[in-house]
């Protein structure tokens, strides 16, 4: 999987100014009434590519949220945090419990202003576990389980179950 770099100090006037008026969007969302018209609106606005039947709870934290795909009729829990200059890609049905990390880039060692960036894929049906972490570069299969409180720091295949730190093979599902 190919690593991009981005030196954050050398952005655009552009990107500096999606970067406000997403954080914006956010601070809005983040003290907006659940379940409203309003409420509704704002997560679109940050979510241009959300699918029907999907819910976003609040608290919610990150960056570059145009840089996340929320397919059908997921859930995403109170306390997700996205860091998603990478990509994160969010499918099918799947269910991200409370306070979970998805974490598709990182510093460089070197120059702290560059931040690398690797895609996270979560599958079909996957279930991420209260409390998760799921580290630059990594796929969590259709179907699969991260226990809560796991740090995913490689794939996940399809069907199984992991947990721990780092995250292991329990069992298949």
């Amino acid at each position: 999987m190919k690593e991009i770099r981005i030196d954050c100090s050398k952005q655009t006037p552009e990107e500096l100014a999606l970067a406000k008026e997403q954080a914006q969007t956010l601070f809005k969302l983040n003290h907006t009434m659940p379940y409203t018209e309003e409420y509704d609106a704002l997560v679109k606005n940050l979510f241009p590519t959300i699918g029907e039947g999907s819910r976003v709870n609040t608290p919610l934290t990150g960056v570059r949220f145009h840089e996340v795909k929320i397919g059908k009729n997921c859930v995403i829990m109170n306390g997700c945090l996205m860091m998603s200059a990478g990509g994160i890609v969010i499918e099918d049905e799947a269910m991200i419990a409370a306070n979970c990390q998805l974490i598709s880039n990182n510093h460089d060692l070197e120059n702290r202003w560059v931040i690398t960036c690797k895609p996270v894929h979560i599958g079909k049906r996957a279930w991420i576990g209260a409390g998760a972490t799921i580290l630059p570069g990594v796929t969590i299969g259709d179907n699969a389980v991260v226990g809560a409180g796991s740090v995913v720091t490689k794939d996940v295949e399809p069907n199984t179950m992991v947990a721990g730190n780092p995250a292991k093979f329990i069992k298949n599902v």
